[in-house]
């Protein structure tokens, strides 16, 4: 194969955001353009992580970082919502008492950063302002709405397709069926000089990798570090692994989008909801748990159908025997918990009484896959090998479009003060994002 100035690895959200907006920073500078770049990818254009996603964008982060992160991202996909297919319907965040301090603070920081949303607290009044959005609104025991006026979704394959013809119409070539399979180090563990893949060696002066759940083979292939070790708050040092897989738990019920829709008639805002009221099954009344759970969901014309999702469950296999396709058809084990649909169908029918009694309609579509974590859950933007920039999203991936920016704008000599907390070192330093009390991982 022929060698390229700047090498991407991963034709998804993150690798085309970032060599679209390289090729227009390298245009812009005088220094060169697309003609410089490679995007390679072992499947095909958002055959992965990226063109499943739910697709939700949203603020809704108790991390000062990852709000002033989404912010920016946000404002990359206002830029181009039908290139992009975003839907900026808003989004909303409605919680259970356990929760309140936690939504206090994330409404009063976006408040802060001038990020427009309504927040609503008291049983009474969540009940009155949610009727008044739809009126079969009946979740009981929500004692908190943060109703953000900006964000809703996009839709998956729009979105990636979308950038690659951005990024084509900049020169960057795109090859998919290309495989990397080792990395070439000009000294041993310096800058790299070359990248193996199934399709030959090539030569590049620089890496991008934006693998999504597939970062830990690179980071393998790299010779970095399989555990390390972490600053807890109290002083003390945990070694762990760096990569943690979580199985997403998302699926389609297969009844008209137009079925939710506002009482105005308007598309409806994204709906997260966390509680801890106990939660029975739609068929037949049983106690599904009572312990806290928590859901989203939204309509979703490209689907046929309402999408959205629960927690994801942990993969309890050794990260290092994890190397089957996450998204192929040899790896059955690995999509959604037996008991997701009972549960998620139930949760919504104990939202809104239009989806009583629709269970049997749930429909078993690809959707969510794996998430490869990083040890706080967190991202990692960093640069490894002196010349190889790791986009690790710790799947927080498909909403944050801006990041390919900002990593282009790096490359390019401009550091970014909104990807410096995301730093490898914040582990050894005990830099670690602050976590709510919320049931997903990465909130």
């Amino acid at each position: 194969m022929d060698g390229a100035k700047y090498l991407v690895i991963g034709a998804g959200i993150h690798g085309l955001s970032a060599a679209y907006h390289l090729a227009r920073q390298l245009r812009t500078c005088g220094t060169g353009g697309g003609r410089d770049i490679l995007v390679v990818d072992k499947k095909g254009v958002g055959a992965g992580a990226s063109g499943i996603a739910c697709g939700v964008v949203r603020n809704n982060y108790y991390q000062p970082a990852m709000r002033d992160l989404m912010v920016q991202s946000v404002e990359v996909w206002e830029e181009d919502p039908e290139g992009y297919g975003y839907h900026s319907c808003g989004y909303m965040q409605l919680s259970p008492e356990e929760m309140h301090d936690d939504v206090v603070t994330v409404a009063g920081q976006q408040h802060d950063i001038g990020y427009e949303s309504v927040f609503v607290e008291g049983t009474h009044d969540c009940m009155r302002y949610m009727k008044g959005l739809f009126d079969d609104w009946q979740a009981v025991g929500i004692t908190s709405v943060l109703h953000e006026k900006r964000g809703g979704y996009a839709n998956n394959m729009k979105s990636v397709l979308g950038l690659e013809s951005k990024a084509r119409a900049e020169g960057v070539r795109v090859l998919t069926g290309v495989e990397v399979t080792g990395i070439r180090c000009a000294n041993a563990g310096s800058a790299v000089a070359a990248v193996e893949t199934s399709q030959g060696m090539v030569e590049c002066d620089y890496v991008i990798v934006g693998a999504g759940p597939w970062v830990k083979d690179i980071w393998e292939l790299l010779e970095l570090p399989r555990t390390i070790d972490v600053r807890l708050p109290d002083g003390s040092v945990r070694n762990t692994p760096m990569w943690v897989f979580w199985s997403l738990q998302e699926g389609t019920l297969g009844v008209d989008p137009s079925l939710q829709k506002t009482n105005d008639g308007g598309l409806p805002p994204v709906l997260h909801v966390d509680s801890t009221a106990p939660l029975y099954s739609d068929r037949d009344g049983a106690l599904i748990t009572d312990r806290m759970w928590g859901i989203y969901y939204k309509p979703d014309p490209y689907l046929g159908g309402i999408q959205g999702g629960a927690a994801p469950c942990r993969i309890d296999t050794d990260p290092d025997e994890v190397r089957v396709d996450p998204y192929g058809p040899e790896s059955p084990d690995y999509v959604v918990d037996e008991q997701f649909a009972e549960m998620w169908v139930s949760a919504l029918a104990h939202c809104q009484k239009r989806f009583e009694g629709t269970l049997p309609r749930y429909r078993n579509v690809p959707s969510g896959g794996i998430g490869a974590f990083t040890p706080d859950s967190f991202p990692v933007f960093d640069v490894f090998r002196e010349n190889c920039y790791v986009i690790a999203d710790s799947n927080h991936g498909y909403k944050m479009i801006g990041v390919g920016k900002l990593v282009a704008e790096e490359i390019c000599g401009s550091p970014s003060q909104l990807l410096e907390p995301f730093r490898f070192s914040r582990y050894g330093e005990g830099k670690l994002h602050p976590v709510s009390h919320s049931p997903f991982p990465w909130s």
